[in-house]
């Protein structure tokens, strides 16, 4: 997936196209997750790599990259050595947490459901 491509080339007005694109791809939701259930207000990219094991860590930095382009993370950079990094959500991701909770809350709901449907489409 092209993370730099913002718009959709067929409807490139589309905001649902355009946001929801970058916003549900594979990482970044479960970032989002990850940084809201911190106990802390930042988190520091390791911890966030050990929050998350199955991502890489390429992965990861592009992922909170698009993240930081959108304005659902913001990045702080501390002048040490090594150097510190810490992320954390922006007031925008915080207005958006209600409806993620509210999907992962579905999905808990209806996890096992789906699992059986699944299992009865693959057996035919």
């Amino acid at each position: 997936m092209d993370r730099t491509t913002i718009e959709d080339a067929l409807f490139p007005d589309c905001p649902i196209r355009n946001i929801l694109a970058r916003l549900c791809d594979k990482w970044s939701l479960l970032v989002i997750y990850t940084l809201n259930k911190a106990d802390k207000e930042t988190i520091r990219f390791k911890e966030l790599q050990r929050e998350i094991p199955d991502i890489s860590q390429k992965m990861l930095t592009v992922t909170l990259r698009t993240l930081e382009d959108d304005g659902y993370v913001t990045r702080t950079v501390y002048p040490e050595v090594p150097p510190r990094v810490e992320y954390a959500l922006t007031e925008r991701t915080h207005s958006l947490l209600p409806h993620i909770n509210a999907l992962i809350e579905w999905a808990l709901e209806n996890k096992d459901a789906i699992i059986k449907d699944r299992r009865k489409a693959h057996k035919k």
